[in-house]
């Protein structure tokens, strides 16, 4: 399978040469949104509203999806549906290390352990390959700096960034207004089929509640 949503999210996060993740927290909710919303697309998990629910236990295959997928069988606990906003909540840490030892897996980034004034271990991830996240970026800004139209998954991808506000991750040197601009367009935009732009819509909501959230917290 090609690089994930949740992969491709935490490509922007990694500084590619120094490895260490910036903008960590905020970037680890569009992780573990990445990760529900590639479930929502290969049709394990519906997204409806403020609610989730599993829809086929069926593994996908591929290892990141697949164990966050029997994690959320379990948090449902026989339960025909619980609030997105919770599951988030609940894997919002797990999944960004999931998605770095995914990264690490495919060759993608490297570990590399240090130990801060000798005592403290700090785990940095630079970069073994460039060509994903390359790709990556060329594909975001074909999108949202030339016009392109999208296909469904970069569609997702793009509203996951924007409801997280991640744009400097994505976009460092481009005007915020045109990019910001852009991004919403995208996000609401007539993309893909309606059951998938739909889910994008509900975990967006999701994702914006939760950055409300969290930013009103910070500030307290």
């Amino acid at each position: 399978m090609a690089v994930t949503l949740a992969e491709e999210i935490m490509l922007l996060s990694l500084d590619e040469e120094s490895g260490t993740a910036e903008r960590q927290q905020t970037a680890g909710w569009a992780v573990a949104g990445g990760i529900l919303l590639e479930l929502v697309l290969a049709g394990r998990v519906a997204v409806d509203g403020k609610y989730l629910s599993l829809t086929d236990p069926t593994p996908t295959g591929e290892r990141l999806l697949d164990d966050r997928l029997e994690l959320l069988g379990a948090w449902l606990g026989g339960r025909d549906k619980r609030r997105v906003t919770e599951w988030l909540a609940k894997d919002r840490a797990k999944a960004g290390k999931a998605a770095v030892q995914s990264l690490c897996a495919r060759g993608v980034v490297v570990e590399e352990q240090h130990k801060a004034l000798g005592l403290f271990p700090i785990r940095r991830y630079p970069e073994a390959d460039s060509a994903p996240e390359a790709e990556l970026r060329q594909r975001l800004g074909a999108v949202v700096l030339e016009g392109a139209v999208p296909d469904e998954r970069t569609a997702g991808l793009v509203a996951l960034i924007h409801a997280t506000k991640l744009y400097a991750l994505a976009f460092p040197d481009a005007p915020r207004k045109q990019v910001t601009g852009r991004m919403a367009e995208v996000a609401e935009g007539q993309w893909a089929a309606d059951s998938v732009r739909t889910a994008i819509r509900d975990m967006q909501a999701a994702l914006t509640t939760i950055a409300v959230v969290t930013a009103a917290t910070a500030g307290s």
